[in-house]
């Protein structure tokens, strides 16, 4: 079951949810560019400004989805999302010499 939800959510969510935010950054800055185009324009800046709120709001739904996401992993323990240990980290030969 837990190897299930994983790969669901490393297969299906995580890809959904990096899609329909990178739509939510797309539709903010084109807000963002009709409204610095359309300074003069009192209706150009409200679409402007529309898209650039709709565009923030549907970053904070997907950031508020990813959220929950890891509230139920962490609440019932299904092991779908394992950052690095910090073992891995502090095993790490730096070749490079700073000096």
């Amino acid at each position: 079951m837990t190897d299930l939800v994983g790969r669901f959510t490393t297969y299906i969510i995580d890809p959904l949810i990096l899609l329909v935010f990178s739509a939510g950054f797309l539709l903010f800055m084109w807000g963002l560019v009709q409204f610095l185009f359309n300074v003069e324009s009192d209706t150009g800046r409200q679409d402007g400004r529309n898209h650039m709120l709709w565009g923030l709001a549907g970053m904070l739904v997907m950031i508020s989805v990813e959220a929950i996401i890891h509230l139920l992993d962490n609440t019932f323990n299904l092991g779908v999302f394992t950052g690095p240990g910090v073992n891995s980290i502090n095993n790490t030969n730096s070749q490079i010499n700073f000096r």
